[in-house]
């Protein structure tokens, strides 16, 4: 996990966006992949990389291209994880791994030269990256379609564009050779599909009030509409972190405002949680998915 100057580098970033477009468009099944200068990740940011996705020895740590390992190496050494780096420059590889068995690691951790775009990923827990703009672009619908809910990915100083960060922490970095002495560090939570028709209820002494909702999903956040009971409106504020969803129903009843907050996991197609009523007691609440829609990844910006 450490590739790519900053944003200095715009010439050179241009250049090497023409040449990955080109190589993913016609050989993402061969071995090429697109290549990229090599410039190592400063030792707080690997740390705060780590610490931002809470690396800890039920992880394993997938960072794609991992150039001498030292993400991977890190993860093993001071948060006993396992992991896998994969790297295109076999000299990086060898480095790597050599690394691995001086710092006493080897048997937690191993180097893959191949290609990032056609590795299998979906061991992972966590996902680390320091690449361009463009690559991760590419990537991004690999990960929705490879990574579990839950799962956390982290980006070294290049964001996914209309894909929020869930966090996003910035780093001083003195000595860092391009740009400003800092480094950005992004964080994203992998998020369950809530998206289609939900039908359920929710506990109100002994009965049940009818729920259902039409919920559209893009990346982590929510939109749409539900009715509880006879209260309806428009869903606000709705987000996923991983499987646990989180939205606020908004309706006026009688002249009153009324404001429902729903809690609640993803669990393939049935929620779990709790709903609390602006002028209530906190309820049970549960729901099944009677028509399922896919998590729009591509969106335009009037989609947000």
């Amino acid at each position: 996990m450490s590739r790519f100057g900053s944003e200095t580098c715009v010439a050179l970033k241009r250049a090497v966006t023409a040449i990955s477009l080109v190589a993913v468009t016609a050989g993402v099944a061969t071995a090429n992949e697109p290549h990229v200068p090599y410039v190592p990740t400063a030792p707080n940011v690997v740390e705060t990389m780590l610490s931002i996705a809470n690396v800890g020895p039920q992880d394993y740590v997938v960072d794609l291209g991992s150039g001498d390992g030292r993400i991977v190496i890190a993860a093993a050494r001071r948060h006993g994880a396992r992991g896998l780096g994969v790297e295109l420059d076999e000299n990086l590889v060898a480095r790597a791994t050599e690394r691995a068995k001086q710092l006493g690691v080897a048997d937690r951790v191993r180097f893959h030269p191949g290609n990032l775009f056609v590795t299998d990923i979906s061991r992972a827990t966590v996902l680390t990256l320091y690449l361009f703009p463009s690559v991760n672009l590419q990537l991004r619908p690999k990960l929705f379609a490879e990574l579990k809910p839950g799962t956390r990915v982290v980006s070294h100083d290049f964001d996914m564009e209309l894909w929020q960060p869930d966090e996003q922490v910035t780093v001083p970095v003195p000595d860092k050779p391009y740009g400003a002495p800092e480094s950005q560090v992004y964080f994203w939570v992998i998020p369950a599909n809530a998206a289609g028709t939900w039908a359920g209820g929710i506990s109100a002494e002994g009965a049940s009030i009818e729920f259902r909702s039409d919920l559209r999903q893009t990346f982590q956040m929510l939109s749409g509409t539900a009715r509880l009971g006879k209260v309806a409106g428009k869903i606000r504020g709705g987000s996923l972190r991983g499987e646990f969803l989180r939205f606020a129903l908004d309706a006026e009843v009688a002249g009153r405002s009324l404001r429902y907050e729903f809690e609640g996991r993803v669990e393939g197609d049935a929620i779990s949680g709790m709903v609390k009523s602006s002028e209530g007691p906190t309820r049970d609440w549960r729901a099944r998915r009677v028509e399922r829609a896919a998590i729009n990844i591509a969106p335009k910006p009037a989609d947000l």
